[in-house]
């Protein structure tokens, strides 16, 4: 069917190539999307009316479309807050010290607990609790500083994030775009995170091993000295000799020192998700000076204290457990009925609140009511600020999409809004070879550049719209495509082979450059990219 283009699709392709070229040099796309959303609707409706109110009206509609994202975003982000102030974090994944004495031991923990804390709590929490915690137990038995960070990046900001299969941030935006269920793209996007965190886990194992050496405290004597000596490009932040003395913090996630006795402070934002999507700027990392009498660990109010924050340290992970269990017997049982995707997530951030509220209750008794709403408040403009910037931008996409694009343009229910990028890719697909895998490496390519930006969800609303349009055109399922999207935007642009990402964070933490650390990390996860959309294509 021949597609007549008007002038409004020409300066829709204008603004997706302008944004393309934005996140190539490394800039912010807020402004040329919104920019390109004005001319846009200008363009087709030939009124400045209608172009000033497609500004706000595609923000709006990406806001209802995401709203429940940034509220469990919100919720967990509070629960975190109430559990550091009650030193509960930090206690979580102290049994693992035990179990970790020899390199190999070592980098199956950290791979583990990396994994498992950043599914469910995205990898802004993950690194400041690890880096504080296990790092320096994995140098003591043997790793290099420089495989420590390449598996939590692979781990964290990579393998976990670019399922977020728990929280479905990543899985909702993109199937938003695209048309499809969330559910389609989490369960695909899952097997292609382990896939490519397989691959890019297994290559780094081979490659790092043989300069791993044997466990002695005397490579955590020379590690500090390293940091105090300036080595490295991160020493002189005041990262390098805070991270196992659990007196360092990262903005938006303070390691703590397990006691809790410090009052609780405001985070700041993580910009981006990483993400979820997690600029750079959460890595700087800052001194922290106790400024609060220390506690004398034999009264009975320490005693209290401590048990009850054992009490949630165990508490929390049972409750996801008990979960991920339910989730587990929903799908592929008859034994309860299945969850789908916003249920899940509204059952997360259920259980988030009520550990919100009992873990204020313990640490303030008095005060908990206001102590309470101070998480929450912090936790919605964490969230805000994390993620606020995907409105204007998925709002910019939205207009391409004909489900979206009639109340952005301001025309009535009744009638069906223009499928401005759908036409556009309709009269492109004419001219290309109808081939699934050149299509499904193309989407990877676009996530790949898109996720330069490295506030890792940007891309989504673009690799999951091009998904929607380009599924059915080359026979392969869009939930597929927006999968394969997924992971090339999120495995760049979330922290793993970016360097002006979160992996600042990892660096700062394993004391090690941010440079050398992507470039590390460039082949491996690439690997396991090419990896997984191969297998994509054949099997989904």
């Amino acid at each position: 069917m021949d597609v007549q283009l008007t002038a409004a699709h020409w300066v829709y392709l204008a603004g997706i190539l302008v944004i393309l070229a934005t996140m190539a040099l490394r800039k912010n796309i807020v402004v040329p999307a919104v920019v390109a959303t004005f001319l846009t609707a200008l363009t087709f409706s030939g009124s400045i009316v209608t172009g000033l109110s497609a500004i706000f009206n595609a923000s709006l509609v990406a806001a209802k479309e995401l709203f429940n994202i940034f509220l469990i975003i919100a919720m967990v982000t509070a629960m975190l807050g109430a559990l550091r102030q009650l030193g509960a974090d930090r206690m979580m994944v102290a049994p693992f010290r035990r179990v970790m004495r020899a390199g190999t031991s070592s980098f199956l923990v950290l791979a583990a607990v990396t994994y498992v804390i950043s599914l469910f709590f995205w990898p802004t929490p993950a690194v400041p609790l690890v880096g504080a915690v296990l790092i320096p137990v994995a140098i003591r038995a043997g790793m290099s500083p420089l495989s420590v960070g390449m598996v939590i990046a692979i781990c964290g900001q990579g393998m976990a994030l670019s399922s977020d299969y728990i929280i479905k941030v990543a899985p909702g935006i993109s199937a938003s775009a695209a048309g499809v269920e969330a559910d389609a793209v989490a369960d695909k996007a899952m097997v292609l995170s382990l896939i490519v965190g397989g691959t890019a886990l297994l290559i780094t194992y081979l490659v790092q091993k043989r300069h791993w050496r044997a466990p002695s405290p005397d490579l955590l004597v020379e590690w500090e000295a390293a940091a105090d000596r300036g080595i490295g490009d991160t020493a002189d932040r005041g990262i390098g000799d805070t991270a196992d003395r659990g007196i360092g913090e990262t903005r938006g996630d303070s390691s703590g020192d397990g006691g809790g006795s410090r009052p609780p402070r405001r985070p700041e934002p993580a910009g981006g998700p990483s993400g979820g999507g997690e600029q750079a700027a959460t890595a700087t990392a800052v001194l922290v000076a106790p400024s609060d009498p220390i506690a004398d660990p034999d009264s009975a109010a320490e005693k209290e204290r401590r048990g009850t924050a054992k009490a949630f340290a165990m508490l929390v992970p049972l409750a996801y457990l008990a979960f991920i269990v339910y989730l587990m017997l929903g799908k592929f049982t008859e034994v309860v009925p299945p969850l789908q995707g916003g249920d899940a997530a509204a059952i997360v951030g259920g259980i988030a609140a009520l550990i919100l509220f009992a873990a204020a209750a313990s640490t303030d008794r008095g005060g908990f009511l206001e102590t309470t709403s101070d998480h929450l408040v912090d936790g919605l403009v964490f969230a805000f600020k994390a993620m606020g910037c995907v409105l204007p931008i998925a709002g910019f996409f939205f207009i391409g999409n004909p489900e979206f694009a009639g109340p952005i343009l301001g025309i009535s229910a009744d009638a069906a809004g223009p499928a401005i990028l759908f036409d556009l890719v309709t009269t492109v697909q004419s001219h290309l070879p109808q081939n699934a895998f050149i299509t499904s490496f193309g989407i990877l390519l676009i996530g790949l550049v898109a996720g330069l930006d490295g506030s890792g969800f940007s891309g989504l609303p673009l690799t999951g719209a091009l998904s929607g349009a380009l599924g059915p055109a080359v026979d392969v399922d869009p939930s597929t495509l927006a999968a394969i999207g997924q992971m090339g935007n999120i495995w760049a642009g979330g922290g793993v082979i970016i360097a002006w990402s979160s992996l600042v964070a990892v660096a700062g933490f394993a004391r090690v450059p941010v440079l050398d650390l992507a470039r590390k990390c460039f082949l491996p996860v690439m690997a396991g990219l090419i990896l997984s959309t191969v297998f994509a294509v054949l099997v989904f």
